[in-house]
Protein backbone atom coordinates (compact mmCIF):
# COMPACT_ATOMS: atom_id res chain seq x y z
CA UNK A 1 0.00 0.00 0.00
CA UNK A 2 1.00 3.82 -0.88
CA UNK A 3 -0.45 6.61 1.33
CA UNK A 4 0.45 10.07 0.33
CA UNK A 5 0.08 13.05 2.86
CA UNK A 6 0.66 17.22 2.34
CA UNK A 7 2.12 17.51 5.45
CA UNK A 8 3.88 14.97 8.14
CA UNK A 9 1.95 14.96 11.19
CA UNK A 10 -0.74 14.09 8.72
CA UNK A 11 1.61 11.36 7.04
CA UNK A 12 2.09 10.14 10.70
CA UNK A 13 -1.59 10.13 11.66
CA UNK A 14 -2.13 8.23 8.42
CA UNK A 15 0.23 5.14 9.39
CA UNK A 16 -1.06 4.87 12.57
CA UNK A 17 -4.70 4.96 11.26
CA UNK A 18 -3.94 2.04 8.34
CA UNK A 19 -2.84 -0.83 11.82
CA UNK A 20 -0.39 -2.21 8.85
CA UNK A 21 3.43 -2.22 9.32
CA UNK A 22 4.60 1.06 8.06
CA UNK A 23 7.23 3.37 7.05
CA UNK A 24 6.83 7.16 7.06
CA UNK A 25 9.15 8.72 3.92
CA UNK A 26 10.14 12.12 3.65
CA UNK A 27 10.56 13.82 0.47
CA UNK A 28 9.54 12.79 -3.19
CA UNK A 29 12.10 14.15 -5.51
CA UNK A 30 11.57 14.54 -9.24
CA UNK A 31 11.95 10.74 -9.72
CA UNK A 32 10.00 9.52 -7.28
CA UNK A 33 10.30 8.89 -3.22
CA UNK A 34 13.81 8.13 -2.74
CA UNK A 35 15.26 7.05 0.42
CA UNK A 36 18.64 8.88 1.37
CA UNK A 37 20.90 6.15 -0.08
CA UNK A 38 19.57 6.73 -3.54
CA UNK A 39 17.55 3.44 -3.56
CA UNK A 40 13.91 3.73 -4.41
CA UNK A 41 11.37 3.43 -1.80
CA UNK A 42 8.50 1.67 -2.42
CA UNK A 43 6.02 -0.34 -0.11
CA UNK A 44 6.58 -4.74 -0.07
CA UNK A 45 3.76 -7.19 0.33
CA UNK A 46 1.79 -6.45 3.95
CA UNK A 47 3.67 -2.75 4.29
CA UNK A 48 2.34 0.33 3.59
CA UNK A 49 4.40 3.53 2.59
CA UNK A 50 2.90 6.71 3.76
CA UNK A 51 5.23 9.35 1.49
CA UNK A 52 4.94 13.08 3.00
CA UNK A 53 5.44 15.49 0.01
CA UNK A 54 5.31 18.16 1.86
CA UNK A 55 3.31 19.70 -0.12
CA UNK A 56 1.04 21.97 1.66
CA UNK A 57 2.37 25.49 1.46
CA UNK A 58 3.94 24.43 -2.38
CA UNK A 59 2.50 26.07 -5.76
CA UNK A 60 -0.32 24.83 -6.70
CA UNK A 61 1.11 23.69 -9.68
CA UNK A 62 3.52 21.80 -7.85
CA UNK A 63 1.78 20.03 -5.18
CA UNK A 64 -0.13 18.40 -8.47
CA UNK A 65 3.01 17.46 -10.16
CA UNK A 66 4.84 15.95 -6.62
CA UNK A 67 1.39 13.82 -6.69
CA UNK A 68 1.71 12.93 -10.02
CA UNK A 69 5.19 11.60 -9.61
CA UNK A 70 4.42 9.79 -6.27
CA UNK A 71 1.87 7.67 -7.88
CA UNK A 72 3.73 6.64 -11.19
CA UNK A 73 6.46 5.62 -9.18
CA UNK A 74 4.86 4.12 -6.14
CA UNK A 75 1.68 2.62 -6.89
CA UNK A 76 1.34 -1.06 -8.21
CA UNK A 77 -2.34 -2.46 -9.89
CA UNK A 78 -2.75 -4.60 -7.16
CA UNK A 79 -1.87 -2.33 -4.10
CA UNK A 80 -3.78 -0.22 -2.13
CA UNK A 81 -4.21 3.92 -2.91
CA UNK A 82 -5.36 6.17 -0.40
CA UNK A 83 -4.17 10.46 -0.26
CA UNK A 84 -4.52 12.06 3.41
CA UNK A 85 -5.99 15.49 2.97
CA UNK A 86 -6.27 18.29 5.76
CA UNK A 87 -10.21 18.28 7.63
CA UNK A 88 -10.01 22.02 7.59
CA UNK A 89 -9.80 21.55 3.81
CA UNK A 90 -6.39 23.38 3.93
CA UNK A 91 -3.63 22.99 1.12
CA UNK A 92 -3.72 22.40 -2.15
CA UNK A 93 -6.88 20.21 -2.48
CA UNK A 94 -8.38 21.17 -6.07
CA UNK A 95 -4.96 20.52 -7.55
CA UNK A 96 -3.76 17.75 -5.94
CA UNK A 97 -6.84 15.79 -5.92
CA UNK A 98 -6.68 16.05 -9.99
CA UNK A 99 -3.52 14.93 -10.39
CA UNK A 100 -4.30 12.30 -7.73
CA UNK A 101 -7.76 10.92 -9.51
CA UNK A 102 -5.89 11.37 -13.08
CA UNK A 103 -5.30 6.90 -14.25
CA UNK A 104 -8.38 5.97 -12.08
CA UNK A 105 -11.69 5.22 -12.29
CA UNK A 106 -12.68 7.28 -9.60
CA UNK A 107 -12.11 8.92 -6.42
CA UNK A 108 -14.30 8.47 -2.95
CA UNK A 109 -14.23 11.52 -1.09
CA UNK A 110 -15.26 12.06 2.76
CA UNK A 111 -12.62 14.43 4.76
CA UNK A 112 -15.03 13.98 7.86
CA UNK A 113 -13.01 13.35 11.21
CA UNK A 114 -15.47 12.11 13.77
CA UNK A 115 -12.60 11.99 16.71
CA UNK A 116 -12.08 15.50 16.19
CA UNK A 117 -15.44 16.75 15.76
CA UNK A 118 -15.42 17.45 12.13
CA UNK A 119 -18.23 16.01 10.34
CA UNK A 120 -19.33 16.31 6.95
CA UNK A 121 -23.31 17.39 6.42
CA UNK A 122 -24.45 18.36 3.09
CA UNK A 123 -21.07 18.48 1.51
CA UNK A 124 -19.90 21.15 4.17
CA UNK A 125 -17.56 20.84 7.10
CA UNK A 126 -18.52 21.07 10.68
CA UNK A 127 -16.52 21.31 13.40
CA UNK A 128 -18.21 20.54 16.57
CA UNK A 129 -21.75 21.54 14.65
CA UNK A 130 -20.28 24.04 13.18
CA UNK A 131 -20.06 25.12 9.72
CA UNK A 132 -16.14 25.31 8.77
CA UNK A 133 -16.79 29.03 6.65
CA UNK A 134 -18.15 30.09 10.07
CA UNK A 135 -15.48 29.81 12.24
CA UNK A 136 -11.55 31.06 12.91
CA UNK A 137 -10.07 27.87 11.60
CA UNK A 138 -8.35 29.08 8.96
CA UNK A 139 -6.85 32.53 10.85
CA UNK A 140 -3.66 31.88 10.17
CA UNK A 141 -4.14 30.93 6.36
CA UNK A 142 -4.47 34.75 4.98
CA UNK A 143 -7.95 33.75 3.18
CA UNK A 144 -11.32 32.54 3.66
CA UNK A 145 -12.72 28.96 3.99
CA UNK A 146 -14.31 27.32 1.70
CA UNK A 147 -18.11 27.20 1.42
CA UNK A 148 -17.97 23.26 1.08
CA UNK A 149 -16.20 20.32 0.16
CA UNK A 150 -17.11 21.03 -3.72
CA UNK A 151 -16.46 24.62 -3.07
CA UNK A 152 -12.68 23.65 -2.15
CA UNK A 153 -12.38 21.48 -4.67
CA UNK A 154 -13.21 23.61 -7.57
CA UNK A 155 -12.47 22.60 -11.21
CA UNK A 156 -13.13 18.81 -10.11
CA UNK A 157 -16.26 17.23 -11.08
CA UNK A 158 -18.29 15.65 -7.95
CA UNK A 159 -21.18 15.16 -7.17
CA UNK A 160 -22.24 14.75 -2.84
CA UNK A 161 -23.61 11.40 -1.51
CA UNK A 162 -25.81 12.68 1.42
CA UNK A 163 -26.19 10.36 4.91
CA UNK A 164 -29.11 8.65 3.99
CA UNK A 165 -27.31 6.80 0.92
CA UNK A 166 -24.34 6.45 3.15
CA UNK A 167 -26.32 4.53 5.52
CA UNK A 168 -29.03 3.04 2.97
CA UNK A 169 -27.47 -0.36 1.72
CA UNK A 170 -26.61 0.42 -1.50
CA UNK A 171 -23.74 2.71 -1.41
CA UNK A 172 -21.34 0.85 -3.75
CA UNK A 173 -23.85 1.22 -6.56
CA UNK A 174 -24.38 4.72 -5.99
CA UNK A 175 -20.30 5.22 -6.12
CA UNK A 176 -20.54 3.45 -9.47
CA UNK A 177 -23.27 5.62 -11.25
CA UNK A 178 -21.07 8.78 -9.97
CA UNK A 179 -18.07 7.14 -12.20
CA UNK A 180 -20.28 6.72 -15.26
CA UNK A 181 -21.08 10.04 -15.16
CA UNK A 182 -17.61 11.11 -14.98
CA UNK A 183 -17.96 12.59 -10.90
CA UNK A 184 -16.11 11.74 -7.94
CA UNK A 185 -17.96 11.59 -5.03
CA UNK A 186 -18.16 13.70 -1.70
CA UNK A 187 -19.64 12.03 0.31
CA UNK A 188 -21.18 12.97 4.16
CA UNK A 189 -20.29 11.49 7.05
CA UNK A 190 -21.32 12.19 10.90
CA UNK A 191 -19.67 8.60 12.46
CA UNK A 192 -16.77 6.17 12.15
CA UNK A 193 -19.74 3.58 11.40
CA UNK A 194 -20.54 5.87 8.23
CA UNK A 195 -16.34 6.00 7.38
CA UNK A 196 -16.53 2.28 7.96
CA UNK A 197 -19.24 2.00 5.41
CA UNK A 198 -17.80 4.36 2.93
CA UNK A 199 -14.37 2.56 3.06
CA UNK A 200 -16.12 -0.94 2.73
CA UNK A 201 -17.40 0.26 -0.67
CA UNK A 202 -15.03 1.97 -1.64
CA UNK A 203 -12.98 -0.68 -1.43
CA UNK A 204 -14.97 -3.43 -2.94
CA UNK A 205 -15.27 -1.80 -6.21
CA UNK A 206 -11.10 -2.57 -7.26
CA UNK A 207 -7.74 -1.06 -7.33
CA UNK A 208 -8.49 1.86 -10.01
CA UNK A 209 -11.17 3.18 -7.50
CA UNK A 210 -9.00 5.20 -5.09
CA UNK A 211 -9.71 6.67 -1.46
CA UNK A 212 -9.03 10.42 -0.19
CA UNK A 213 -9.75 11.57 3.14
CA UNK A 214 -8.48 12.26 6.31
CA UNK A 215 -6.99 10.04 9.39
CA UNK A 216 -10.98 9.14 10.03
CA UNK A 217 -11.26 7.40 6.91
CA UNK A 218 -7.51 6.12 7.05
CA UNK A 219 -8.69 4.58 10.09
CA UNK A 220 -11.86 3.21 8.64
CA UNK A 221 -9.90 1.42 5.65
CA UNK A 222 -7.34 0.05 8.51
CA UNK A 223 -10.16 -1.95 9.81
CA UNK A 224 -10.96 -3.31 6.71
CA UNK A 225 -7.31 -4.57 5.33
CA UNK A 226 -6.87 -5.61 8.85
CA UNK A 227 -9.68 -6.18 11.12
CA UNK A 228 -7.69 -8.47 13.70
CA UNK A 229 -4.86 -5.58 14.10
CA UNK A 230 -4.31 -4.95 17.86
CA UNK A 231 -4.24 -1.10 18.14
CA UNK A 232 -0.89 -0.37 19.46
CA UNK A 233 -0.22 1.45 23.11
CA UNK A 234 2.41 4.11 23.85
CA UNK A 235 5.52 2.09 26.29
CA UNK A 236 8.60 3.27 27.48
CA UNK A 237 11.03 3.80 24.72
CA UNK A 238 14.14 3.17 26.89
CA UNK A 239 15.74 6.72 26.51
CA UNK A 240 15.01 8.37 29.76
CA UNK A 241 18.32 9.69 29.91
CA UNK A 242 18.24 11.44 26.70
CA UNK A 243 16.59 15.46 26.77
CA UNK A 244 13.10 15.88 25.55
CA UNK A 245 12.91 18.45 23.39
CA UNK A 246 9.32 20.07 22.71
CA UNK A 247 8.90 22.36 19.58
CA UNK A 248 5.21 24.12 19.50
CA UNK A 249 5.58 25.69 15.62
CA UNK A 250 1.53 26.19 15.72
CA UNK A 251 -0.56 29.46 16.61
CA UNK A 252 -3.25 27.71 17.91
CA UNK A 253 -4.79 28.82 21.10
CA UNK A 254 -5.02 26.00 22.75
CA UNK A 255 -1.22 25.62 22.16
CA UNK A 256 -0.59 28.11 25.66
CA UNK A 257 -2.42 25.94 27.74
CA UNK A 258 -0.85 23.23 26.58
CA UNK A 259 2.61 24.17 26.86
CA UNK A 260 1.97 25.68 30.62
CA UNK A 261 0.10 22.09 31.84
CA UNK A 262 3.92 20.91 30.99
CA UNK A 263 5.84 23.64 32.54
CA UNK A 264 3.04 23.04 35.93
CA UNK A 265 5.43 19.46 36.25
CA UNK A 266 9.03 21.29 35.73
CA UNK A 267 9.69 21.59 32.38
CA UNK A 268 11.41 24.54 31.20
CA UNK A 269 9.58 26.70 28.27
CA UNK A 270 11.93 29.15 26.10
CA UNK A 271 9.60 31.60 24.32
CA UNK A 272 11.01 33.12 20.86
CA UNK A 273 9.77 36.32 19.45
CA UNK A 274 9.97 36.51 15.75
CA UNK A 275 12.65 39.30 16.46
CA UNK A 276 14.59 36.91 18.22
CA UNK A 277 14.42 34.02 15.61
CA UNK A 278 15.96 36.47 12.89
CA UNK A 279 18.02 37.96 14.79
CA UNK A 280 21.77 37.32 15.34
CA UNK A 281 21.75 34.07 17.63
CA UNK A 282 23.91 35.53 20.03
CA UNK A 283 21.50 37.50 21.10
CA UNK A 284 18.47 34.49 21.27
CA UNK A 285 17.89 33.06 24.71
CA UNK A 286 19.75 29.93 25.72
CA UNK A 287 17.67 27.00 24.03
CA UNK A 288 20.05 24.14 25.25
CA UNK A 289 17.71 20.99 25.83
CA UNK A 290 18.16 19.87 29.57
CA UNK A 291 15.24 17.50 31.15
CA UNK A 292 12.06 18.72 29.37
CA UNK A 293 12.62 22.13 27.45
CA UNK A 294 9.72 23.68 25.33
CA UNK A 295 10.54 26.09 22.81
CA UNK A 296 7.78 28.33 21.26
CA UNK A 297 6.98 31.51 19.24
CA UNK A 298 5.50 34.16 20.37
CA UNK A 299 3.72 37.33 19.46
CA UNK A 300 1.62 38.53 16.37
CA UNK A 301 3.19 36.33 13.61
CA UNK A 302 1.55 37.30 10.28
CA UNK A 303 0.55 34.60 7.62
CA UNK A 304 3.17 36.06 4.82
CA UNK A 305 6.02 35.66 7.68
CA UNK A 306 4.89 32.30 9.43
CA UNK A 307 6.94 29.90 6.67
CA UNK A 308 9.99 32.00 7.41
CA UNK A 309 10.10 31.59 11.15
CA UNK A 310 9.14 28.10 11.16
CA UNK A 311 11.97 27.72 8.88
CA UNK A 312 14.18 29.94 11.20
CA UNK A 313 12.67 27.92 14.50
CA UNK A 314 13.54 24.76 12.85
CA UNK A 315 17.09 25.94 12.17
CA UNK A 316 17.29 27.29 15.90
CA UNK A 317 16.59 23.93 17.10
CA UNK A 318 18.16 21.46 15.44
CA UNK A 319 21.66 23.73 16.14
CA UNK A 320 20.95 22.44 19.56
CA UNK A 321 19.31 19.48 19.68
CA UNK A 322 21.99 17.09 19.65
CA UNK A 323 20.78 13.47 20.15
CA UNK A 324 17.77 14.96 22.18
CA UNK A 325 14.24 12.68 21.85
CA UNK A 326 11.76 14.85 20.37
CA UNK A 327 7.95 16.11 20.13
CA UNK A 328 7.12 18.94 17.37
CA UNK A 329 3.65 20.10 16.57
CA UNK A 330 2.26 21.32 13.71
CA UNK A 331 2.89 19.34 10.15
CA UNK A 332 5.22 22.25 8.44
CA UNK A 333 6.93 22.48 12.13
CA UNK A 334 8.35 18.56 12.42
CA UNK A 335 9.33 18.55 8.57
CA UNK A 336 11.28 21.59 8.24
CA UNK A 337 12.91 20.21 12.30
CA UNK A 338 13.48 16.37 10.67
CA UNK A 339 15.18 18.03 7.33
CA UNK A 340 17.46 19.97 9.27
CA UNK A 341 18.63 16.94 11.48
CA UNK A 342 18.52 15.03 7.89
CA UNK A 343 16.30 12.25 9.25
CA UNK A 344 14.18 11.37 5.90
CA UNK A 345 12.22 7.91 7.20
CA UNK A 346 10.23 7.20 10.39
CA UNK A 347 9.07 4.23 11.78
CA UNK A 348 5.38 4.66 13.71
CA UNK A 349 5.38 2.65 17.23
CA UNK A 350 2.42 4.05 19.14
CA UNK A 351 -0.32 6.84 19.04
CA UNK A 352 0.08 8.47 22.12
CA UNK A 353 -3.65 10.37 21.75
CA UNK A 354 -5.19 10.68 18.37
CA UNK A 355 -2.52 12.37 16.06
CA UNK A 356 0.07 12.07 18.72
CA UNK A 357 2.60 9.52 16.65
CA UNK A 358 5.34 8.43 18.09
CA UNK A 359 7.81 6.99 15.97
CA UNK A 360 11.77 5.96 15.73
CA UNK A 361 13.79 7.51 13.77
CA UNK A 362 17.16 5.84 12.04
CA UNK A 363 19.35 7.49 14.61
CA UNK A 364 17.32 5.47 17.49
CA UNK A 365 15.52 9.39 18.95
CA UNK A 366 12.32 9.34 19.55
CA UNK A 367 9.88 11.62 17.30
CA UNK A 368 6.47 12.61 18.14
CA UNK A 369 4.57 14.19 15.59
CA UNK A 370 1.34 15.90 16.29
CA UNK A 371 -0.92 18.23 14.05
CA UNK A 372 -1.21 22.08 15.68
CA UNK A 373 -5.00 22.11 15.76
CA UNK A 374 -5.17 18.56 17.88
CA UNK A 375 -5.12 17.72 21.14
CA UNK A 376 -6.44 19.02 24.45
CA UNK A 377 -4.93 20.77 26.99
CA UNK A 378 -3.60 18.14 28.53
CA UNK A 379 -1.74 16.61 24.63
CA UNK A 380 1.98 17.97 25.83
CA UNK A 381 1.89 16.10 29.31
CA UNK A 382 0.40 13.16 28.36
CA UNK A 383 3.10 13.15 25.34
CA UNK A 384 6.08 13.54 28.17
CA UNK A 385 4.71 10.92 30.50
CA UNK A 386 4.50 8.53 27.14
CA UNK A 387 8.09 9.06 27.03
CA UNK A 388 9.33 9.31 30.16
CA UNK A 389 7.08 7.37 32.55
CA UNK A 390 9.30 8.99 35.56
CA UNK A 391 7.31 12.96 35.25
CA UNK A 392 9.69 16.00 35.57
CA UNK A 393 8.59 16.98 39.10
CA UNK A 394 7.78 20.75 40.25
CA UNK A 395 10.23 22.35 42.01
CA UNK A 396 10.45 22.23 45.97
CA UNK A 397 8.15 24.59 47.82
CA UNK A 398 9.39 25.97 50.65
CA UNK A 399 6.97 25.03 53.92
CA UNK A 400 6.58 27.75 56.40
CA UNK A 401 6.63 25.93 59.89
CA UNK A 402 3.43 26.08 61.85
CA UNK A 403 4.89 28.01 64.74
CA UNK A 404 5.56 30.72 62.35
CA UNK A 405 2.77 31.01 60.37
CA UNK A 406 0.70 34.14 60.09
CA UNK A 407 3.82 35.94 61.48
CA UNK A 408 4.86 39.32 59.02
CA UNK A 409 7.72 38.34 57.33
Amino acid sequence: MLALADDLSGAAETAMALRLPSRIVLGAPAGGPRAEDGSAVLPTAGECVVLDLDSRQLPADRAARSVQAAVAAGASPDGVLFKKVDSLLRGNLAAETAAYAAGARGVVIAPALPVAGRTVRAGVVHLRGVPLHTTDAWRAEGRPPPRSVSHALDGVPTALVPLSVVRGGALADHLRACFAQGQHPVCDAETDEDLNLIAGAAHELGPDVRMLGTGGLAAALGRQLAPTAETTTPHPNGTAERPLLVVVGTAEPTAAEQIARLTAVGARHVPLSPGELTGSPTRRPDITPNGITVVSLTGPVSPASSRELVTALASAVAGVAGDSDLVLTGGETARRVLDALRITQLRPVAQIHHGAVHSHAPDGRSVVTRPGSFGEADSLSRIARALRPEPPHPAPVHLVPSSLQGEAP
